[in-house]
C-alpha cells in the first residue's frame, strides 16, 4: 500500500471511531433525555471533520501534473495540514476563553452515572485513536495526520481534566475546573502553533536537513571523477516530488562525454534513492603545473584566510574574456554581501592586474553550515 492510501486509510478509521462514538453518545443521551449528552454526540461529528480534510486533500494532491503545474499538486497536503492546525488553535482558543470564565464564576459540575460513563469511554476511545492517528503520521511524514492525531488527544485531555477538576470539586470542594482548563488551554494553543509552523515552513521553502545533505554529498563525492559537491539546492513540491540542482568539481582534463556520463549518472543516482530530479552544474579544477593551476591556488589560499568564509569553490579564469570569478559561501555574521565581494574582489586583483575580478557570495541551504573549502 502506498503512503497515499495508507494516510486516507489512516483517515477513515478517525471518521469511523467519531462517528460510532458520536452514535453510542446519542443512543445513551437519548435514553437518559440529557441534551448535554446529545449535543456532545454532534461534537463527535465535527470531530470528523479534520480526517474528512486529510482525505481530500490527499486525494487532491494524486492530481497528475498539467501545464499550469508542472510539478504536480503535491503541496496541497500542507494546506491539509494548515487547515486542521487552524481548527486545533481555535478550539485552544475557545478552550481559554471559557475556561477564565469559569476562573472568576466557577460552577459545581453534576454526573450521573450515565455521563460518568460517557466520559471514560470517550477519554479512552479519544486516548487510542490520537496515538494511533499522530504516530502514523510520523510514519508518513504527513503534517495533516499528525496535527488530526493530536486534535484527538488533546480532546481526550480536556475531558480528563474536567473530570479530575469534578472529582476534586466533589471531594473538597475546591473548583480547579477553570485552572486547569486555562492550562491545557495554554498547551493546545502551543501545539497548534506548532503544527501551523511546520507546513506554512514547508510552502515557505524551509532549510534542506542536515543530515540529508551529509548523505547527498557523501554519496555524489564517492563516484569516481567527483572531487567536491557544491550548491545543493532542493525545492519540495510535495513529499513525494523534489527539484534539485548541485555542482561537482571535475577535473579540466575530462572530456564534455564523459562529463555527460558523469552528470547522468548523479541525476539517476538522485531519482533512484531520494526521489529527487536533480540538474548538475560542473565546476573545473585546475591540474598540471601551469598558470591557472597557480593562480587557483594562491586565490584559494587568500579566500580561505578569512575566518568569516566557510567555502570556497567555483573559480573560473578566463584569459581571453579577461575575467575571473570566484564563489564563496560566509558565515552568519556577515550581513553587506556587496561589502565582503567588494573587499575580497580589491584582495584578488593585485593577483591579475586589468582582470575583471568577480567575488560571488552565496548563502548555505542546508540546516548547518558544511564547512568545505
Amino acid at each position: 500500500m502506498d503512503r497515499s492510501s495508507q494516510i486516507i486509510r489512516t483517515s477513515w478509521v478517525g471518521i469511523v471511531t467519531n462517528v460510532l462514538l458520536a452514535a453510542f453518545k446519542a443512543v445513551v443521551g437519548i435514553l437518559s433525555s440529557s441534551v448535554a449528552i446529545v449535543m456532545d454526540a454532534v461534537n463527535n461529528l465535527s470531530d470528523a471533520l479534520s480526517s474528512v480534510i486529510t482525505i481530500v486533500g490527499t486525494k487532491l494532491s494524486q492530481r497528475p501534473a498539467d501545464r499550469q503545474h508542472p510539478f504536480g499538486f503535491g503541496r496541497i497536503e500542507y494546506f491539509s495540514a494548515i487547515i486542521i492546525a487552524v481548527i486545533v488553535l481555535s478550539a485552544g482558543i475557545t478552550s481559554l476563553i471559557e475556561s477564565v470564565k469559569k476562573i472568576f464564576d466557577p460552577t459545581e459540575p453534576s454526573y450521573t452515572k450515565g455521563t460518568l460513563v460517557i466520559i471514560v469511554v470517550a477519554i479512552v476511545v479519544k486516548l487510542v485513536l490520537g496515538q494511533y492517528v499522530k504516530r502514523k503520521g510520523e510514519q508518513l511524514k504527513s503534517d495533516a495526520l499528525i496535527a488530526s492525531g493530536s486534535d484527538a488527544l488533546f480532546d481526550a485531555v480536556i475531558t480528563l481534566a474536567t473530570l479530575i477538576s469534578a472529582g476534586v470539586m466533589l471531594l473538597w470542594n475546591v473548583s480547579l475546573d477553570g485552572i486547569l482548563g486555562a492550562l491545557i488551554s495554554a498547551v493546545i494553543i502551543k501545539a497548534g502553533v506548532e503544527m501551523l509552523a511546520s507546513p506554512v515552513n514547508e510552502l515557505l521553502g524551509k532549510s534542506i536537513p542536515a543530515e540529508l545533505t551529509d548523505q547527498i554529498k557523501e554519496e555524489v563525492s564517492s563516484i569516481e571523477g567527483v572531487h567536491g559537491v557544491f550548491d545543493l539546492i532542493l525545492h519540495n513540491y510535495g513529499p513525494d516530488v523534489k527539484i534539485g540542482s548541485m555542482h561537482v568539481n571535475v577535473y579540466d582534463t575530462m572530456s564534455a562525454h564523459d562529463i555527460h556520463g558523469l552528470t547522468r549518472k548523479i541525476s539517476m543516482l538522485m531519482h533512484e534513492r531520494h526521489g529527487i530530479i536533480m540538474t548538475v552544474g560542473i565546476y573545473a579544477i585546475a591540474t598540471g603545473e601551469n598558470k591557472q593551476s597557480e593562480l587557483q591556488s594562491k586565490v584559494l589560499h587568500i579566500l580561505a584566510s578569512h575566518k568569516e568564509i566557510i567555502q570556497v569553490h567555483g573559480l573560473y579564469y578566463s584569459e581571453c574574456d579577461n575575467f575571473l570569478s570566484v564563489d564563496v559561501i560566509p558565515d552568519y555574521t556577515i550581513h553587506d554581501d556587496d561589502a565582503l565581494s567588494r573587499q575580497l574582489a580589491a584582495e584578488i586583483e593585485p593577483l591579475v592586474p586589468g582582470v575583471r575580478v568577480a567575488v560571488v557570495v552565496e548563502h548555505n541551504y542546508s540546516e548547518e553550515p558544511n564547512i568545505n573549502r
